[in-house]
């Protein structure tokens, strides 16, 4: 049976830690992901789980200290933001290389510099080919249901890699919604106990591990890693199947909201979702056949299944919320193109960087995105093909 409750999504998550009761949880405070070590800490300190809580000196020492439980079996997990996740980039490298299937709860934040503590996706995806595999909640809902999700996906035999559950910092982490959660019971039987197989500190079976790896062995383990990850797209569904039969809420590598007829479609990641589903209603309301596709998976990436899912429209604005210093766009401006691409499907395609900082992605201006793709496809206008959305005009210096 559900249970209605009013939480935010750093609640939401601590909540369903609280219900995985995971073994160990080593964490290091960061805003806005703070609340969520905090919050666990309590439950711990309150008998209601029984998690081995290691409060350590940084971020660097909280992966490490995950990865070395997980390799004595234990099924482990952190919690960061931005500069912690950055601090994290060596082990994140290890985690994945040595198939550590444990978790991170990530609340995204601006990567410095300059320092800012808002919104935007360029810690996620500076790490996105680190061998993790990556996935991103629209609301609090999302939060919660895809943390559940996290550890069968992860510790699936054909995966065995880590997992980063991703939400919006503040937008989702701090603000409150109604959520619908699962009882315990519910939700230990769907995860269930972690019992692996193989571990690299398994006392009943000793055996030597190098700290380096040879010329004629690395790329054969990378190829594993790859290998996994494509299968993850599969266990990923299959996961979500059951836990649609479990919540009665479904959940796919992406949605799509009213994309079925739509000439116009705005891909995007996270909490601008909702607006532009708002935006998407309001001008069907006019007449206008426009669509979203809300991408949920970003590593693995479903490159041909969006190719598939776009192939039909006119036109489609991939939204970044993050730079990538390319000179031409964003990673998923970049991902999808060539998707896009390899599939030989030409349709109207435009990157725009919006959000950086915490900047507002309002329904105004996803009008005028949809706008601007009619207006290049029935009128043969040019679009600028790299544009920052709600950008300040720029002012000379001494000006």
């Amino acid at each position: 049976m559900a249970i209605k409750e009013r939480m935010s999504g750093n609640e939401a998550v601590s909540y369903a830690i609280r219900q995985i009761n995971p073994d160990v949880m080593p964490a290091f405070p960061i805003t806005p992901s703070t609340e969520i070590p905090q919050m666990v800490s309590n439950y711990i300190a309150n008998g209601e789980m029984d998690t081995e809580f290691i409060p350590v000196e940084s971020e660097h020492s909280s992966m490490s200290a995950a990865i070395g439980a997980e390799a004595a079996g234990a099924r482990s997990l952190t919690a960061t933001s931005s500069a912690g996740l950055a601090l994290m980039w060596e082990e994140l490298l290890l985690a994945a290389s040595n198939r550590m299937p444990l978790a991170l709860a990530l609340v995204n934040r601006t990567l410095s510099g300059p320092i800012n503590i808002n919104c935007d996706h360029s810690d996620s995806m500076g790490a996105r080919d680190t061998g993790w595999i990556q996935i991103y909640a629209e609301n609090n809902q999302e939060a919660y249901d895809n943390f559940i999700q996290a550890y069968p996906i992860a510790e699936h035999k054909d995966v065995h890699l880590p997992i980063m559950i991703c939400q919006d910092g503040f937008i989702t982490s701090h603000a409150v919604e109604n959520i619908e959660l699962l009882t315990d019971e519910a939700v230990q039987g769907f995860v269930g106990t972690y019992e692996p197989e193989e571990y690299l500190l398994n006392p009943g079976k000793p055996i030597a591990v190098g700290p380096y790896s040879a010329t004629h062995y690395v790329m054969e383990a990378k190829k594993n890693q790859e290998i996994a990850l494509e299968q993850a797209k599969d266990v990923i569904l299959e996961v979500a199947g059951r836990f649609e039969k479990l919540s009665g809420r479904k959940y796919g590598l992406f949605e799509e909201y009213r994309t079925q007829d739509a000439d116009y479609i705005m891909l995007l990641i996270g909490s601008a979702a909702g607006t532009a589903k708002q935006a998407v209603d309001d001008l069907r309301a006019d007449g206008k056949k426009v669509g979203v596709i809300k991408l949920r998976v970003f590593r693995p990436f479903p490159a041909d299944e969006l190719a598939a899912a776009l192939k039909n429209c006119k036109a489609a604005a991939i939204m970044d919320r993050c730079e990538s210093y390319n000179g031409h766009g964003g990673p998923l401006g970049s991902e999808v193109m060539a998707g896009l691409f390899r599939n030989k499907i030409m349709i109207e395609a435009v990157n725009y960087i919006y959000g950086l900082g915490g900047r507002d992605f309002t329904v105004t201006d996803a009008y005028h995105i949809f706008n601007e793709l009619e207006d290049a496809v029935e009128n043969n206008q040019p679009v600028a093909q790299y544009q920052y959305i709600g950008l300040r005009k720029q002012e000379a210096c001494g000006e």
